[in-house]
């Protein structure tokens, strides 16, 4: 069973950003989204949660012990962590992971970070409205996403519970269900982009062995 001991450190009132993916590679454009989520959503820390798996993706991904290395030679700023906290607590699904979190985390005021990207998808996602109602979400705009973000069934379901964007700051306060989507500078680039021009390992062949 993990352990409080096993995850990074947090105090209870502390405002987290909690941003999931792959991570495969992990890239300049992770770090400019934690860096403006830190600032516009007034965030203590963000943590990196590299999934040992994403279920919505056909393919395996690189070895998690890789994934997370390159994140942890990537970030230099001391108020980002990367962490493999879903390898730890054994769960599949963001929805889960989350349930462990505020569990092992009395107190803690997290906010779940993703792109605009995620957001048009995010509808597909295993029990997306409960996780809507158990953190509030911080949304961050993608290259060419924005408008498709804004018509995705998530965005339409949960629209009175959106924040102006003036109110970013306080996103991490509000009780859920609460969003808010916030522009940044754009830096065009993804993990798949990475990997079609041969930056980043071949796929393994067979299950990923953590």
């Amino acid at each position: 069973m993990i352990m409080r001991h096993d995850i990074p450190f947090a105090m209870a009132g502390q405002r987290i950003g909690l941003l999931g993916g792959s991570f495969d590679p992990p890239h300049a454009g992770h770090v400019n989204l934690s860096l403006w989520a830190l600032k516009r959503f007034a965030l203590d820390r963000v943590w990196w949660l590299v999934s040992p798996g994403n279920p919505l993706k056909p393919q395996p991904a690189a070895p998690l012990g890789l994934r997370v290395a390159a994140a942890r030679a990537l970030v230099a700023h001391p108020r980002i962590v990367v962490t493999d906290i879903e390898a730890r607590l054994g769960t599949r699904y963001t929805a889960e992971t989350l349930e462990a979190l505020r569990r092992l985390c009395p107190g803690c005021r997290f906010t779940w970070l993703m792109g605009a990207d995620n957001l048009a998808h995010f509808h597909l996602w295993d029990r997306w409205q409960d996780i809507c109602r158990m953190v509030p979400l911080g949304i961050l705009a993608r290259p060419g996403m924005r408008m498709a973000a804004r018509r995705s069934r998530a965005a339409i379901v949960c629209a009175r519970h959106r924040l102006p964007i003036e109110a970013a700051p306080l996103l991490s306060r509000r009780a859920p269900p609460a969003w808010c989507m916030i522009n940044m500078p754009m830096v065009d680039l993804s993990s798949s982009c990475l990997r079609r021009r041969g930056a980043w390992p071949p796929r393994p062949v067979g299950p990923e062995r953590g």
